[in-house]
C-alpha cells in the first residue's frame, strides 16, 4: 500500500483508467451538498492565484480516494479499481470537462488543451471506445456519463437523452458557473482568468491517494479507513502545534496552558455549533473567525490549521507565547459577543443585537468583522463608529436575505470587510465600509436598493421562502421600530421585544375556507400566495388554539378578539386601520406595503442609493428526492421503511443505494409509487412511509429537515409529492 498526496495533474496526467466497480452505488452528489461547495473552493483558489500569481499558494484539500491496481495485459492501458471515492473522482472529471468546454468557447486554447489530457486518454492508447475516458463510472451511470462527456461544445443539454440525470445536471451546473466566472470582470480579463482557474484545478487541488497493490485486501482496508473514530478538531491540531513550539522555545508550558488555553477546554468552547450545514466545536469556529479578522483573507474550515501555521510562522511577527496571549484576549471578546447575542430578553447593546441577528440569518462568519472592530490589540474604535458600521453590514445582510440573494461569497465578503476595517482610520471606518458595500456590483456581493426590496417583497410568500428564525427576527425588528428603537427615535415602550420567544402566525388563516369569504378580486390561487406575504403575518406570545386560529375574523371567539388579547405588541394594535369591514385581501396588500416600508426604515441604505446589479435568473430547481437525503446522510442505503397504516404494517420497504424503494421485491422510483402499489390509490408517499416505528418519524419530516437546512440560494423545490400521479 502506497499513500501519497497528489494533484489532479499527477493523478490523471498519464494514460490510464479508473474503473468504478458494478457494486459501487451510483452517482448521488447534488448541487446543494457538493457541487456548489466544490465550485466555491475552486473560485477561491483561483482568486488567490489572480491576486498574487507569483506567490506560493496553499493547495486545497479535497479528501481521499482508495485505488487498487488491476493486472493488465502488456500493451494495454494501465487500470485501477476505485475502491472508495468514486463520487469525488467522477465529479472532478465532470468539472474538468465542463470547464474545458467553456475555455474552448472563449478560445483559451492552451489552458483548454492542458485540461483535455486530464479527461481523455491519447487515442493511440485506446483499444476500445470506452478506453477514451480516464474515469469509467458504474454500469447505471455510464450512458449519461458518456453522452454528456462526448457531446460537442457548447453542449445543448435540452436535447440530451439523459438530461435529467445527476451527471448531466452536474455538467450543466459547472458549465454555467464557469461561464459566469470567466466573464465576471469583462471580456478583456477572460483569458487571464482562464489561466488562473485551469492552473487551480490542475495543480492546486489535492487528494490523498491510497494505492493498493493487486494482492492487498481492499475490503479490509476500506473498512478500517471508514471506521468511526474520534476526529481531531482544528483546535486540537492547533493546540498541539502551539505547545510544541512553546516547548521548543523553552517556555513555561504549564503556566501558558493555565493562563491562555485552559478556557478552550470548557463547556462553552467545546459546544458544537452549526455553521451552514455542518457542525463544529465553537473553539475551532472561533479560531477560523479570528484568523480571518487578523489576515483579511477568506479561510474556510478545512484550511484553518494549515493557515494558522503559516500565519504563526511568517506573518504574526511575534513569539508564540505572545500570539497565544493575543488569541486568548480575542477569545474573551468573541465569548462576550456570542453570549450577548444569546440574550433573549431585556436590553441589549448594538454588538449583541448584531450577534443575535446574524445568528438568526446563519451568517456568523461576520463575527470576523466584529473581531476586527473590537480588536484589543488595536486602537479603540469610537462606540458611535462601531454602531454605525454594524448597522451598515446588518442592512446589507438582511436585505440580501429577504430578496434571497446568494450567500456563497459571504466568507469572502467578511474577509474583505476586515481588510477595509484594518486599513481605515478608526473615525472613518463606517464611511469606508459603506463605500465598499455600495461599490459592489457582482450578484454575490451587491446591496439591494429600496426599489428591489419593494418589488420582491410585495408578492413574495415570505412564510414559505424565509425560515422561521429569520422571519421572526424581521418581525421583531419591526416591533422594536414601533417601540421607538430607531436612529434618533424615542423609546416609547422602555424595552425591546423579547427575542426568539414568539410564534410567527397568519392573520387570515391558511385554512380559511370554512369561516372566511372568498376573495372579491383575484383568484383563489392569488389568495393562497397572498396568505404568506409579509402583511398577513404577525407575532404572538403563544400559538393560538387551532379552532380560534382558523375561525372567523369577528365575534367573541374570532381571530380579531384573539389577536387583541395579545395587544402588548405594536404589530397587533393597528390591524383595524387597514380594513373597516374586517380582514381582507386588500388589507393584506396595504399592510404588506406598510411593513415593507418599516423594513426599509430599519435596514437603511445611503440616501439616493441605487443598485446597478440585475440578478441572473436562477438555475432550474429540482424536487428533493431520496437521493438528496442519501447524499446528505439523513437516510442510508439498505434502511428499512414502514407503512404508516397499521393494516399494511407487514409490508416493509427498503431504500436502495440509487434512491429507489424495494417494496415486496418490486422496485419503485418514488415513495408515492411504492405507496400506490400497496394502497391501490394515489398516496403521498413521503407521509406514508415511516423510518422509525417508535418515533413515527416519516420520510416527509426528514425531507423538511433537509429543506430547512438548505441555503436560500439552493433553489430547491418543495414538491409535496402528493401521489396524484403514481409512478
Amino acid at each position: 500500500m502506497e499513500t501519497q498526496v497528489r494533484t489532479p495533474n499527477t493523478i490523471f496526467g498519464q494514460p490510464q483508467r479508473f474503473l468504478v466497480p458494478l457494486f459501487q452505488r451510483p452517482y448521488v452528489w447534488n448541487q446543494e451538498q457538493q457541487w456548489e461547495p466544490l465550485w466555491r473552493d475552486v473560485e477561491r483558489v483561483a482568486l488567490r492565484l489572480l491576486k498574487d500569481p507569483g506567490a506560493k499558494h496553499e493547495p486545497h484539500f479535497l479528501g481521499a480516494v482508495v485505488l487498487q491496481q488491476v493486472q493488465s495485459p502488456i500493451g494495454e492501458l494501465q487500470a485501477r479499481m476505485v475502491i472508495d471515492g468514486q463520487q469525488r473522482l467522477t465529479t472532478l472529471q465532470i468539472l474538468f470537462d465542463a470547464l474545458h468546454g467553456e475555455l474552448s468557447r472563449i478560445d483559451a486554447i492552451v489552458p483548454a488543451g492542458r485540461l483535455e489530457y486530464l479527461i481523455e486518454n491519447d487515442r493511440r492508447f485506446c483499444k476500445n471506445s470506452e478506453d477514451r475516458y480516464k474515469v469509467w463510472p458504474t454500469n447505471r451511470d455510464r450512458p449519461a456519463f458518456y453522452e454528456v462527456m462526448a457531446a460537442p461544445c457548447p453542449v445543448d443539454y435540452e436535447v440530451l437523452k439523459h438530461q435529467t440525470t445527476r451527471l448531466v445536471q452536474s455538467h450543466r451546473f459547472f458549465s454555467e458557473q464557469a461561464r459566469k466566472w470567466l466573464s465576471s470582470e469583462g471580456i478583456e480579463q477572460r483569458h487571464q482568468r482562464a489561466d488562473a482557474i485551469e492552473r487551480s484545478v490542475r495543480d492546486l487541488l489535492q487528494l490523498v491517494v491510497i494505492d493498493l497493490s493487486v494482492d492487498e485486501n481492499a475490503q479490509e482496508i476500506f473498512e478500517t479507513l471508514n471506521a468511526r473514530g474520534a476526529q481531531l478538531t482544528a483546535a486540537d491540531l492547533i493546540k498541539n502545534f502551539v505547545f510544541q513550539r512553546l516547548q521548543e522555545a523553552g517556555a513555561d508550558i504549564e503556566k501558558a496552558y493555565e493562563k491562555h488555553w485552559n478556557t478552550f477546554e470548557t463547556a462553552f468552547w467545546e459546544t458544537e455549533v452549526s455553521a451552514g450545514r455542518l457542525r463544529y466545536q465553537r473553539s475551532s469556529l472561533f479560531i477560523n473567525h479570528w484568523l480571518i479578522s487578523r489576515t483579511g483573507e477568506e479561510i474556510v474550515a478545512r484550511e484553518v490549521f494549515s493557515r494558522f501555521k503559516s500565519f504563526a510562522d511568517h506573518e504574526a511577527n511575534v513569539p508564540m507565547d505572545e500570539l497565544l496571549r493575543q488569541m486568548s484576549r480575542a477569545a474573551l471578546v468573541y465569548r462576550r459577543i456570542t453570549e450577548e447575542g444569546d440574550n433573549i430578553s431585556g436590553q441589549i447593546d448594538r454588538v449583541g443585537l448584531f450577534a443575535y441577528r446574524i445568528k438568526a440569518m446563519e451568517s456568523d462568519v461576520m463575527k470576523s468583522a466584529v473581531l476586527a472592530l473590537l480588536d484589543p490589540e488595536q486602537p479603540a474604535v469610537p462606540p458611535s463608529i462601531i454602531e454605525a458600521t454594524l448597522e451598515i453590514v446588518e442592512s446589507w445582510l438582511t436585505r440580501r436575505m429577504l430578496v434571497r440573494a446568494t450567500t456563497k461569497s459571504y466568507t469572502q465578503v467578511a474577509a474583505e470587510l476586515v481588510a477595509v476595517i484594518r486599513q481605515a482610520i478608526p473615525n472613518l471606518i463606517d464611511q469606508k465600509v459603506r463605500s465598499y458595500l455600495t461599490s459592489q456590483t457582482a450578484e454575490a456581493k451587491y446591496w439591494p436598493d429600496d426599489d428591489e426590496m419593494r418589488s420582491e417583497l410585495a408578492k413574495m410568500p415570505v412564510y414559505r421562502k424565509v425560515s422561521r428564525s429569520r422571519l421572526r427576527m424581521v418581525l421583531e425588528a419591526i416591533e422594536d421600530y414601533g417601540r421607538g428603537y430607531r436612529p434618533g427615535g424615542k423609546e416609547y415602550a422602555g424595552m425591546r421585544v423579547p427575542r426568539n420567544g414568539f410564534w410567527v402566525e397568519h392573520i387570515m388563516p391558511q385554512s380559511w375556507e370554512a369561516a372566511w369569504k372568498p376573495p372579491t378580486e383575484g383568484s383563489l390561487q392569488d389568495r393562497s400566495q397572498r396568505l404568506h406575504t409579509l402583511g398577513n403575518l404577525t407575532l404572538l406570545t403563544a400559538k393560538l388554539n387551532s379552532v380560534v386560529s382558523n375561525g372567523p375574523w369577528l365575534g367573541d371567539n374570532g381571530k380579531k378578539a384573539a389577536l387583541r388579547r395579545h395587544d402588548l405588541l405594536f404589530l397587533n394594535r393597528d390591524l383595524d386601520s387597514f380594513s373597516a369591514d374586517g380582514w381582507s385581501d386588500a388589507a393584506i396588500i396595504e399592510r404588506t406595503g406598510t411593513l415593507i416600508q418599516r423594513v426599509l426604515d430599519v435596514w437603511r441604505v445611503p440616501p439616493g442609493y441605487k443598485s446597478s446589479t440585475v440578478r441572473d435568473i436562477p438555475l432550474a430547481g429540482h424536487s428533493v428526492d431520496l437521493l438528496d437525503l442519501l447524499s446528505a446522510g439523513l437516510i442510508t442505503a439498505g434502511q428499512k421503511i414502514f407503512p404508516q397504516a397499521l393494516n399494511l404494517r407487514e409490508h416493509i420497504g427498503q431504500i436502495l443505494s440509487d434512491g429507489r424503494i424495494d417494496a415486496g421485491g418490486l422496485v419503485f422510483e418514488t415513495p408515492s409509487g411504492a405507496a400506490y402499489h400497496l394502497r391501490k390509490k394515489a398516496t403521498n408517499g413521503w407521509s406514508f412511509w415511516l423510518t422509525d416505528l417508535q418515533t413515527k418519524k416519516s420520510l416527509a419530516s426528514i425531507r423538511r429537515d433537509y429543506l430547512e437546512k438548505a441555503s436560500p440560494d439552493s433553489n430547491l423545490i418543495d414538491d409535496d409529492d402528493d401521489g396524484s400521479t403514481p409512478n
